[in-house]
């Protein structure tokens, strides 16, 4: 790929891993509005446990919450809050995604947000070797290590989802 075209699809997430001398590597496909992460990982022909979600919470302080979660699983509120030091935390809603992470709905990764924000991820990914989370855009997704999204997105691991 000509270097002009690569600088198109940079994400802001992928120019703070390049920065950060993350490395990392792409999926892309074709989208051009929202489609769930299951889809993606259909699409792209990914094994579901690899693949995660971002989910963006506020707390009952008002702060703002990331978490990182298998695409299959759900987020465990309580457990959500507890790790983060909070009474509760509630889902953000669609419209106020853009405004409070940069990103759009489908295209929210933790890397590179407006805004730090504490970011947990699921205690499951630290015994992958890659995973593969939104690339900051429709239709980009980045793999890369456990370690290395916690590094670039200043995250802790924790438990964080429902186990059946």
């Amino acid at each position: 790929m000509a270097k002009s075209e690569e600088a198109k699809i940079k994400t802001n997430a992928m120019r703070m891993l390049d920065r950060k001398k993350i490395p990392y590597s792409t999926h892309t496909y074709e989208c051009d509005e929202f489609i769930d992460a299951i889809q993606i990982a259909d699409m792209l022909g990914l094994p579901y446990e690899r693949v995660y979600k971002t989910l963006v919470t506020q707390g009952a302080s008002k702060n703002y919450y990331v978490f990182v979660i298998p695409i299959a699983k759900e987020l465990d509120m309580k457990a959500a809050a507890k790790s983060v030091g909070e009474k509760s935390v509630a889902m953000l809603h669609v419209k106020d995604i853009l405004a409070v992470t940069g990103y759009i709905r489908g295209g929210c990764t933790a890397i590179g947000m407006k805004k730090q924000y504490v970011t947990r991820i699921d205690r499951s990914a630290e015994q992958l070797e890659n995973i593969i989370v939104s690339g900051g855009k429709l239709g980009v997704q980045l793999e890369l290590t456990p370690q290395n999204l916690a590094a670039a997105s200043n995250a802790e691991f924790a438990d964080i989802i429902f186990h059946a």
